[in-house]
């Protein structure tokens, strides 16, 4: 008898939604979702998928219906429980649109919680377009399997941010000047569990005065990058990827496709 190949299985749509989530509720999801679910992945009354808000953790949905009218979801059973990531903030100054909506993703999927745009004196690009950055995250997380999503902040001179800086609070500092240790190294004999902030610069560096006062702040640890000098978004990922390598939660295991019911 002649084998068929076997069909692929379907992706695991994920989707962030804002409606409280629980056992045997009904969601209606928004225009452009449902237009994403019916358009773009064909999907149909009876198809599942998994739906999270950053609050409830993510659960198991059934589409009820998905014609001209909203879009119907009703919920079953949990996937996973709400988690977090660890406590660590990524404060960048604004570069161009593309670089920020890049790093905007990364940090999301690299496991930040909040993203601070912060002017500094060599920021040649200060206007940031909060809505944009916070659609990019949401996506970011549907596709890599996060149940909650990075707060993305106004942006602030860093002056102002530093004036009000927790005192509990490190500073990764990312000073191209060369002047900090080597950054890995100095990560990983810190104290775990601590929060954190990882600071980047723009294309064009610190300013002096900025450097003067960054390096001065007790809770702030000046590191280097490495001799090569990086563009601002290299910046990001790299240090992000050092600390959360260091000092984060890259040795959790995480809930692969196939431990989900589909």
């Amino acid at each position: 008898m002649k084998l068929l190949p076997m069909a692929p299985a379907r992706e695991h749509i994920r989707l962030y939604c804002d409606a409280p989530l629980s056992h045997g509720a009904e969601v209606v999801l928004n225009r452009e979702q449902a237009h994403y679910l019916r358009t773009v992945l064909r999907r149909s009354a009876g198809d599942s998928l998994g739906l999270f808000n950053g609050r409830d953790g993510e659960w198991q949905g059934r589409i009820l219906d998905i014609g001209k009218q909203p879009c119907r979801v009703e919920l079953s059973g949990q996937l996973q429980p709400q988690s977090t990531v660890p406590d660590l903030w990524l404060l960048c100054a604004p570069v161009k649109r593309t670089r920020l909506e890049f790093i905007a993703e990364k940090a999301t999927e690299l496991g930040v919680r909040e993203i601070h745009p912060v002017i500094t004196g060599y920021t040649q690009a200060p206007r940031v377009n909060i809505a944009r950055l916070e659609a990019i995250a949401i996506e970011a997380a549907e596709q890599c399997g996060l149940v909650s999503v990075p707060k993305i902040q106004e942006p602030e001179k860093l002056q102002q941010v530093l004036d009000r800086w927790p005192e509990d609070r490190r500073i990764l500092f990312c000073d191209e000047s060369g002047a900090g240790g080597a950054a890995r190294a100095a990560l990983v004999a810190q104290q775990p569990g601590a929060p954190w902030a990882v600071l980047i610069g723009p294309e064009g560096g610190f300013s002096p005065a900025e450097r003067e006062r960054l390096h001065a702040m007790p809770q702030s640890l000046a590191v280097s990058l490495g001799p090569r000098i990086l563009r601002a978004d290299t910046a990001a990922i790299a240090a992000l990827s050092l600390w959360q390598s260091a000092c984060g939660d890259w040795d959790i295991r995480p809930v692969a496709p196939l431990d989900r019911p589909v």
